[in-house]
C-alpha cells in the first residue's frame, strides 16, 4: 500500500508549491473541484483549469488536456486530480511524459499501482487526501 509523504513533507510541499493545474475542475459552483480551486486561489495558488468541455472557470482559462494546459499556461508544480479512479494510470503516463514534479490525488481517487509507479520516477505522490484540507491545516498549526 502506497504511504503517502508525512505531514511535514506535505506541508513543505504546499509551501514551496505555486501553480496547480486541476484535472476534472468542475464550472459549477458547488462541485468539491470548484470549491477546492476556489480555496486554493484564497491562498495565493494559480489555478490551471483542465476541462475539455469548459472555456474559462474561476476567472482562469480551461485546457482541455495537460498538455495544452503547459504549453499554454506554462509549467506547473502538481497535478490535482478530480476524476475517477481509472483515468490514472494515463493521468500518471502525462505527468511522467510531461515531467510534472508532483502528482495529487483527492480523496477517493485511489490507483495504488499507478501511484507507485509515479512514486518510483521520482514524482511526488499523494493519494486520497485533500489538497485543500492539508492546506489549510499549515495555517492552523
Amino acid at each position: 500500500m502506497l504511504e503517502n509523504p508525512t505531514k511535514a513533507e506535505i506541508a513543505s510541499f504546499l509551501r514551496r508549491a505555486r501553480r496547480i493545474a486541476i484535472l476534472g475542475l468542475s464550472e459549477t459552483p458547488g462541485k468539491p473541484s470548484y470549491h477546492v480551486a476556489e480555496e486554493l486561489q484564497k491562498f495565493g495558488y494559480t489555478i490551471v483549469p483542465v476541462n475539455p468541455k469548459a472555456g474559462v472557470i474561476l476567472g482562469e482559462k480551461a485546457y482541455p488536456d495537460l498538455e495544452s494546459a503547459i504549453q499554454g499556461a506554462g509549467p506547473v508544480d502538481v497535478v490535482d486530480v478530480f476524476r475517477k479512479p481509472d483515468a490514472v494510470p494515463g493521468i500518471v503516463d502525462e505527468v511522467l511524459r510531461l515531467k510534472v514534479p508532483a502528482l495529487w490525488l483527492q480523496e477517493g481517487v485511489i490507483d495504488e499501482a499507478a501511484a507507485q509507479r509515479a512514486r518510483a520516477a521520482g514524482v511526488f505522490t499523494v493519494m486520497d487526501r485533500c489538497m485543500f484540507k492539508d492546506r489549510r491545516v499549515i495555517d492552523e498549526a
